[in-house]
C-alpha cells in the first residue's frame, strides 16, 4: 500500500492564514477605494460638510437675556480663533428674520459683501457664492429662541476645503491606514497564528494516537474529548473502522485457531497409523482421512476467497438458471440419499444482481446440507422470486440451539450423513453478506427452511 506525504501546500494552517491575508489585503484595498471615492464625490462632501457646521454652530448660539444673539459657546476643538485666523477662508454670521445682520464672526462684514452676494438665502440648505474669483460653499440654518426665528450662515471657501483634504486630511488618512494595516498583520496575525496552533493540538494528538495503533492494540479508542466539533464525526468514523477491524481480526484470530484445531485431529491419527506401520490395515481409514482434510482445506480457501469482495464480477444472473444448473450438478448426490430436488416454476425468470459463481456456491452448499439432512424418500423443494429464494426439506428440522448455531464455522449438526467441515453454511452466510443479501434458518414443521432475502433495490434492483 502506498502512502502519500502530504506537502506544506496541503497544509490547512498555510490555507487559513493565507485566507487571513487575502482578507487583510482586500480590507486595505476596501478603505483605499473609500478615499477614492471621497476624492470622487468631493463637491458633494463639501456641501455636506457646509451644512454640518452650519448645524453644530446653531446649537452653540448665546442669547442675552432679552433674546438676542450675543455669541457662539466656545468649545475645545472648535474655537474661535479658526475663524480669525482664516478670516479670508472661513466666516459665519447671524440674521434676524428680516435679514438684518445680528453677529458676525472674525472676518467680519466685508467676507460677505465683497462677495457681491445679493440674495440673503434665509431658507434652510446649501448655497454657493464667489468671492475675489474663489468659490464659496454657505449653508443656512434657522435658529428657535423664545418665539422669534434667527439664521446663522456658515461659509467655506473651495480652496480651503481642498487644502484641508489634501493637506492634512489624506496624508492623516493614509498614515492612519498605514498604521492600522501593519497592527492588522501583526496583532491578528499573531492572534490567528496561536489560535490555530491550539486548534489543531488535538488533532496532532490525534494523529500520535492512531499511529500507535497496531495488531496489539486494536482495543485501543481515539478520545474524542477537546476535539473540534467539525472534527469529531470523523473521530467518530475512525473509531468504528477500528471497531470493525477489531472485530474482523478476532474473527480471524478464531478463525484460525478453530481451523489448526480441526486439522490437528485428522492429522494425528494419519500419524499414529504411520508410526505403528499398519498401511495395509488402514488404507481405507487413511483415505478417508486424507480426504477429510483435502475438503477442509478447500473449504477454508474457498471462504477465505468468498471475504474479498473484489474477486466478486457482478451482472445480471437468471437466478432459475443458476439453480437449475445447482440441481443438475447434484442429481447423482439426491439419488444416492434417495431424495429429489423439486424447482418451483417460475414464469417471470426473475433475475439477480451477482457473482455467478458466488451464487452457484451458495446454492449448491445450501442443497447439500438439505440433502444430508433430508430422510430418503422426501423431496427438497426450491422456490425463486425477484425478492427472495427458499430452500425446504423434511427432515428432522432444528431446535433453538442449533438455529443459533447453524452458521459458526466447523459447528456440525446432527442428523448428517456425511462428515463434513462445518464451514458450508459459514461460506453461504459470507457470500450473502458480500452481496448485501440476509440469509436465514427457521423451522419449518417438519423440516428447515433458509430463506436468502435482497435487502433493498438499491443494491441488487431485479433486471
Amino acid at each position: 500500500m502506498r502512502f502519500v506525504t502530504p506537502t506544506a501546500l496541503n497544509s490547512l494552517s498555510l490555507r487559513v492564514l493565507g485566507a487571513y491575508l487575502v482578507g487583510v489585503v482586500l480590507s486595505i484595498l476596501l478603505i483605499g477605494l473609500g478615499l477614492t471615492a471621497l476624492l470622487t464625490f468631493h463637491t458633494e462632501v463639501v456641501e455636506k460638510r457646509a451644512s454640518i457646521q452650519a448645524s453644530k454652530l446653531a446649537t452653540r448660539l448665546m442669547f442675552s437675556t432679552d433674546g438676542a444673539p450675543i455669541g457662539l459657546r466656545s468649545i475645545e476643538h472648535e474655537a474661535d480663533w479658526i475663524y480669525q485666523s482664516f478670516k479670508d477662508e472661513l466666516a459665519y454670521r447671524v440674521l434676524d428674520a428680516s435679514g438684518q445682520v445680528i453677529l458676525y464672526s472674525p472676518a467680519g462684514e466685508s467676507f460677505w459683501t465683497s462677495s457681491g452676494l445679493t440674495t440673503l438665502h434665509l431658507t434652510r440648505g446649501h448655497f454657493v457664492f464667489e468671492r475675489e474669483g474663489v468659490a464659496i460653499h454657505a449653508a443656512t440654518e434657522p435658529v428657535q429662541h423664545q418665539g422669534r426665528t434667527w439664521y446663522i450662515q456658515y461659509a467655506l471657501s473651495a480652496r480651503a476645503a481642498d487644502l484641508f483634504q489634501t493637506e492634512f486630511a489624506l496624508p492623516f488618512m493614509g498614515r492612519g491606514i498605514a498604521l492600522f494595516s501593519i497592527t492588522l498583520m501583526i496583532v491578528f496575525g499573531a492572534c490567528a497564528y496561536v489560535t490555530i496552533r491550539r486548534t489543531f493540538e488535538p488533532l496532532r494528538e490525534l494523529s500520535a494516537s492512531a499511529s500507535a495503533i497496531s495488531p496489539h492494540s486494536l482495543h485501543a479508542r481515539l478520545r474524542p474529548e477537546g476535539v473540534p466539533a467539525e472534527v469529531a464525526p470523523l473521530v467518530q468514523s475512525f473509531n468504528q473502522a477500528l471497531e470493525r477491524l477489531e472485530h474482523g481480526y478476532r474473527g480471524q484470530q478464531e478463525f484460525l485457531a478453530a481451523a489448526a484445531h480441526e486439522l490437528k485431529t485428522p492429522l494425528a491419527l494419519i500419524r499414529a497409523q504411520i508410526e505403528l506401520n499398519e498401511f495395509s490395515a488402514h488404507r481405507a481409514s487413511l483415505l478417508q482421512d486424507v480426504e477429510h482434510m483435502t475438503r477442509q482445506v478447500q473449504q477454508l480457501l474457498l471462504l477465505a476467497e468468498v471475504r474479498e469482495v473484489q474477486n466478486y464480477h457482478f451482472e445480471s444472473i437468471d437466478i432459475l438458471d443458476v439453480t437449475q444448473e445447482v440441481s443438475s450438478y447434484l442429481q447423482r448426490m439426491a439419488q444416492g440419499a434417495g431424495v429429489w430436488v423439486n424447482l418451483q416454476p417460475n414464469a417471470s425468470r426473475p433475475s439477480w444482481l451477482a457473482d455467478r459463481g458466488a451464487l452457484f456456491t451458495l446454492l449448491k452448499n445450501l442443497l447439500e446440507n438439505a440433502i444430508q439432512h433430508a430422510p430418503r424418500g422426501s423431496g427438497i423443494y426450491v422456490d425463486a422470486t425477484a425478492t427472495e429464494l427458499t430452500v425446504r426439506d423434511w427432515g428432522p428440522g432444528a431446535d433453538e440451539d442449533t438455529l443459533s448455531r447453524i452458521f459458526v464455522r466447523f459447528w456440525r449438526g446432527p442428523h448428517r450423513r456425511d462428515k463434513g467441515a462445518g464451514l458450508g453454511l459459514a461460506i453461504c452466510q459470507e457470500i450473502a453478506q458480500a452481496h448485501g443479501w440476509t440469509l436465514t434458518a427457521e423451522q419449518a414443521d417438519p423440516g428447515l427452511r433458509f430463506v436468502l432475502s435482497r435487502n433493498g433495490p438499491q443494491q441488487n434492483a431485479p433486471v
